[in-house]
């Protein structure tokens, strides 16, 4: 029998995702499907059978005429059947070659079944012509032969409709022949060659619808396996994974040759051996193996000769139809690239890019983890905050790459500092941090922190410049401070401020003292904003005097709080705390606003002045708050001053000399107070918004016993001159200390020495009964 070539096997096959089949997908579109391209194939296997039915069945019948029938007749007649049926032998075993697969040509079904007609035909024309000349039992034998022929339609079985016109045609050739033709047949073997072929037609079509049933059956699931092993197959030569079976005893069965030059040895050389020993070994895979479930994405490191690499394996049970067990297969994947992509990414996400140190995100990882072993192991860790001191000048000064550079610089000084016993990270900015996961020793973390202190202290020389900054430091231990992360920040956060509070360039370490320092300061807070909405807060006035006349020229309005609890608070601790939450604006609103009110009910040349915080010149709205209260009182711009100190200028001095142009325009005076305390502030003198200069009365108080102050407070009333500004001298206590300011060329006196700070009733009474005559008698 014919047997068709593999590669037609496959294409039967493999489907497409619509369902049909690749193989059979023709170019022509035409009515090819993997049932028709199957049936070609399997007529072609059959084609033999039935072409030699019909020959053996014509040498029957040539054999039992011979003799009654002319010899030519017969030989003739069986030679072209023979022929015929030869020839489309080859015909069909030809199709079953080159009208399948996507490049065949359609072979009609009508094609097929006119081949059927012809042979049948052919086969009953001379038995036909005959019949009625023949005796009865030669008759009876034709009869027989042609009933028996029928039966060769099992050989058409796979195209149902060649079944039909087969046995169609020699039914009719077989009832005409019997009840037409002058036939001599008794009526008994008529009906028993009736009915053998109508038992024939009935089991040959049955068998037919069978067959074709069974053959679409097959090329369905042929399809899916095939289908299946396609895909199986893209997915390991375009290197996605590969692919793996253990039997019960976890000995490979199949692997991917992929996965064979990864081990480092031919697959056919790996099947046998123990997956867990040729993949190094790995506890966790012989405990999957052994759990005998499903599982997936396991990964391991395997040892290779091109170095170390990640796989990941899935794998499923393989159950009998028994419910046995038979092992795994699976799939596999080398993520070695995947893991050292996810390397960097962490490695990113963890670490400053500026200066390569721990992040903030790290840090706190970093400090989770000694915690932890801290409360395990009863050793305490420690967190050290550090801020760098002087550094927002430097980013002014020279630029933000100098900074950075700076930054770096730093980075590496507390690193070699730090060394093994602990780690360094950056926090953002000027912020730096350090864990050190062993603090049992105290004496240990101060020593490191003052080393560390002392080498920031040491000048940077970045590009031929040299910078200095200075470090401020806050420690705290854990668990012993706090037993949580955020905990511990917090207390090392308080600390640190602690330490910029007492004057930077030093370390504090948290206490007890100062958790209720902070919790006080939250309560003062809380204090303020309650404070403004009840207007608790009012003006103190200290009187101004002419140097010339000692008449009263104005005063210095002075913020006071009488907390109905606390007492009296001093500004120095309220205005602090209300500058770092937020509340300088609304506290200075209600300076401004009480201050004008005050001048206004006093004569044109009484002036008032009031100190501005750095945190409120630089805020955008501070000249609409003035010009709206100048407004609302009618007060002139030049009746109101300004005071602020050089602090302004350490951080956004654009944005301050912005704010202060803006007053200045407004008439309103603007005088720079304790001038000579601050760093330095002589370059913005000459941006014409100054007109007056105070000078500290720390400068005043000493003149008496320190020629280099007398020698200062000269040079600063000279460089006033030289700008147009008036001096006041603070601070003045004494007739002594008058008497040299006043010759040493100083236009405005303030201290005791002419009043304390008075309410607003008592500097108007002042300013009523006293405004025409000297005060100081």
């Amino acid at each position: 029998m014919y047997e068709a070539p593999d590669r037609y096997k496959r294409m039967i096959a493999a489907r497409l995702p619509g369902g049909e089949s690749a193989g059979f997908a023709r170019e022509s579109g035409g009515n090819a499907s993997p049932l028709k391209d199957a049936q070609l194939i399997a007529r072609g296997q059959l084609a033999p059978f039935f072409a030699l039915t019909n020959i053996v069945a014509a040498l029957l019948f040539t054999v039992a005429l011979w003799g009654s029938v002319e010899a030519s007749w017969l030989l003739g007649w069986a030679g072209v059947l023979a022929m015929l049926n030869y020839a489309a032998m080859r015909w069909s075993q030809s199709q079953a070659v080159t009208c399948v697969g996507r490049a065949g040509h359609s072979v009609p079904t009508s094609l097929m079944i006119g081949d059927v007609v012809i042979r049948a035909v052919v086969w009953l024309t001379l038995p036909l012509y005959l019949f009625s000349g023949l005796g009865t039992g030669d008759q009876i034998i034709v009869g027989t032969l042609i009933a028996g022929v029928g039966i060769a339609g099992l050989g058409l079985v796979v195209v149902f409709a060649c079944a039909v016109a087969w046995m169609s045609a020699f039914t009719a050739g077989l009832s005409g022949a019997l009840l037409l033709m002058q036939s001599t047949v008794g009526f008994q073997q008529m009906l028993a060659m009736l009915l053998v072929l109508g038992v024939s037609i009935v089991g040959i079509l049955t068998v037919a619808r069978w067959a074709a049933g069974q053959l679409k059956t097959n090329a369905d699931m042929g399809s899916q396996s095939e289908s299946a092993s396609l895909l199986l197959q893209e997915y390991e030569q375009r290197g996605v994974g590969w692919l793996w079976q253990v039997d019960a005893e976890n000995r490979v069965a199949y692997i991917s040759s992929r996965m064979g030059a990864l081990i480092g040895r031919p697959s056919s050389q790996i099947l046998g051996y123990s997956l867990p020993a040729l993949l190094g070994g790995h506890s966790d895979l012989g405990r999957v193996l052994l759990d005998k479930q499903a599982f997936t994405n396991l990964e391991m490191e395997l040892k290779t000769a091109r170095g170390n690499r990640w796989i990941s394996l899935s794998g499923d049970p393989i159950i009998d139809t028994a419910g046995r067990f038979e092992g795994f297969r699976g799939v596999g994947l080398d993520i070695t690239d995947v893991r050292h992509t996810q390397e960097r990414l962490t490695h990113l996400a963890n670490v400053d890019v500026l200066s390569g140190l721990p992040n903030r995100g790290r840090v706190r990882q970093l400090l989770g983890e000694a915690l932890r072993a801290a409360t395990a192991g009863n050793v305490p860790c420690a967190i050290m905050f550090l801020d760098l001191d002087g550094f927002k000048p430097v980013n002014d000064t020279f630029g933000h790459p100098k900074g950075d550079a700076v930054l770096q610089a730093v980075a590496k000084r507390l690193c070699d500092e730090v060394g093994a016993d602990g780690h360094v990270g950056r926090l953002g900015g000027d912020e730096f941090a350090i864990v050190v996961p062993d603090a049992q020793s105290r004496r240990k973390i101060e020593q490191m922190a003052d080393r560390i202190i002392v080498a920031i202290a040491e000048p940077f020389l970045i590009d031929g410049t040299e910078i200095r900054i200075g470090v401020s430091v806050g420690c705290a231990f854990g668990p012993i401070d706090g037993a949580t992360v955020d905990d511990l920040i917090l207390k090392a956060d308080l600390a640190l401020y602690q330490a910029k509070d007492a004057g930077r360039g030093v370390v504090r370490y948290f206490s007890s003292e100062l958790q209720s320092e902070q919790e006080d300061r939250v309560r003062l807070e809380a204090d303020i904003r309650a404070a403004l909405e009840s207007r608790q807060f009012y003006l103190a006035f200290q009187p101004l005097v002419s140097a010339k006349n000692q008449k009263l020229v104005g005063f210095e309005a002075l913020v006071r709080w009488n907390h109905p609890r606390r007492g009296f608070v001093p500004p120095n601790v309220f205005i602090p705390v209300a500058e770092e939450c937020g509340l300088m604006g609304p506290l200075g609103e209600f300076i401004i606003e009480e201050a004008c009110r005050a001048a206004a009910s006093w004569p044109e040349p009484i002036t008032v002045a009031l100190n501005v915080s750095p945190k409120q010149i630089i805020l955008p709205n501070l000249p609409n708050v003035v010009s709206q209260a100048l407004a609302r009182h009618k007060l002139p711009g030049n009746r109101l001053e300004l005071e602020v100190t050089e602090g302004v200028f350490l951080d956004s001095s654009s944005r301050s000399l912005d704010v202060l142009g803006r007053l200045r325009a407004l008439g309103v005076g603007i005088a720079l107070d304790d001038f000579g305390t601050g760093y330095s502030s002589i370059g913005y003198l000459n941006k014409a918004v100054f007109h007056k200069l105070k000078i500290d009365g720390s400068f005043v108080r000493d003149a008496g016993t320190r020629p280099g102050n007398v020698a200062i407070i000269k040079s600063i009333v000279s460089l006033a001159k030289d700008f147009r500004m008036s001096v006041t001298a603070e601070g003045v206590e004494t007739a002594e200390d008058f008497e040299r300011m006043r010759e040493l060329g100083c236009d405005t006196i303030q201290g005791y020495l002419f009043g304390k700070p008075l309410s607003y009733d008592r500097a108007n009474q002042l300013v009523m009964g006293l405004g025409a005559r000297k005060i100081a008698s």
